[in-house]
């Protein structure tokens, strides 16, 4: 193999596959990134046999080159390293050449490496998924579906299927659902799709959710998303990624969701977040991160948290509207704090059923996002 690349394409290159490669493998194939020359480019692989993220750098695109392939060939080269070394090159472009032992030299400037490569064909296949069930998103809205429900993925193992996002398609309707079962969070948007597509119960382990977060862009460019029987594919702007789903299967959530209320309270999100937060200060020191909310006669809520250790404090927010039973309920600020700040809405309504039984927020402007956080009791 003998290749000439761009620097800044293969550093980006690099960056990605990274996300996917593991310094904890039994296979030491897997703790490199895997290098293929062709007709179409340079391809670059990386694997942790849960996820795997290919990136293909063309030859030319929209006028500007990418790489020059002289010889085609194939590679695989210890990822730590190789990263390492593409970022600290010191020219614009990198020539790479592979011997028939597979010891690669990489110049660049006045900069010359020689590093031991390994057999590419010890490396493990991609499957290839069918692409019947096929439908395609905006990157940026994926992205943030991803973000606002990602944070409240189970991070223990005591129910595997918890520590992923409950991906289901009816209708046109996107839906991605997570819980801990202390609270969840659930985020739905429409896409294009043939009317006959549909699934439910695809679940995406949460790790691979934050790697693919950090692999969309801000931008409004469709996304293809492939759903395989025990992997999904997601196709972004020469990035293949992979990932396997979870086994087994998600509870039925719909049924925890309160469908009546006895109280009802419009807040400022952002209002009542600082305020949250600053109760916070002293519960999270006092180990216990119980806030409480009260309502006060005249349409007032009070915040309070006590850590007997340290002190107390309270704060009065101003509500938009209060309708409905007078209501004193705790709840774990850090879950408060993380699904307020997932909603990007300048006002919430929150739904309250006693303060024993679980509460729902939603934005007041629309029906996309809904969150749901059990009450600790205390009272």
């Amino acid at each position: 193999m003998q290749i000439t690349v761009q620097r800044e394409k293969l550093a980006l290159a690099v960056s990605h596959v990274m996300k996917a490669v593991s310094g904890k493998t039994t296979m030491p194939i897997l703790t490199g990134i895997k290098l293929k020359a062709d007709q179409d480019g340079l391809t670059l692989t990386g694997s942790d046999s849960d996820i795997s993220i290919e990136v293909n750098i063309p030859l030319e695109e929209a006028d500007e080159w990418g790489v020059t392939v002289h010889q085609p060939g194939s590679v695989v080269l210890t990822a730590r390293i190789f990263s390492e070394i593409v970022r600290k090159l010191p020219g614009n472009e990198i020539h790479m050449q592979v011997d028939e032992r597979l010891a690669t030299v990489i110049r660049s400037g006045q900069a010359e490496f020689t590093i031991n490569g390994m057999n590419s064909e010890e490396f493990p296949q991609l499957l290839q998924i069918e692409d019947d069930k096929s439908f395609s998103v905006p990157s940026d809205l994926l992205k943030t579906m991803l973000r606002q429900t990602s944070f409240a993925v189970s991070t223990t193992e005591m129910r595997p299927i918890l520590t992923g996002i409950m991906w289901s398609l009816e209708e046109g309707q996107l839906r991605f659902v997570s819980t801990d079962s202390h609270r969840l969070a659930s985020r739905s948007a429409n896409v294009e799709c043939p009317a006959e597509l549909r699934f439910h119960n695809i679940v995406v382990p949460g790790k691979s959710c934050n790697e693919l977060v950090k692999i969309l862009d801000d931008e409004q460019t469709l996304v293809d998303i492939v759903v395989g029987e025990n992997q999904i594919l997601v196709k972004a702007n020469h990035i293949l990624f992979f990932s396997r789903l979870l086994e087994g299967t998600y509870p039925d959530t719909s049924r925890i969701i309160p469908q009546t209320s006895k109280t009802e309270i419009v807040f400022q999100t952002k209002e009542l977040l600082q305020a949250i937060e600053r109760a916070s200060l002293l519960s999270r020191e006092g180990k216990t991160n119980v806030v409480r909310l009260a309502t006060l006669p005249g349409g007032n809520i009070e915040i309070s948290s006590n850590a007997p250790e340290i002190g107390k404090v309270t704060e009065v927010v101003a509500a938009k509207s209060l309708d409905g039973e007078e209501l004193k309920i705790s709840f774990n600020a850090k879950y408060m704090i993380e699904a307020l700040r997932s909603i990007d809405s300048a006002e919430i309504k929150a739904n309250f059923t006693g303060a024993a039984s679980p509460f729902i927020l939603r934005p007041t402007d629309h029906d996309w996002i809904l969150h749901l956080i059990l009450p600790v009791r205390t009272y």
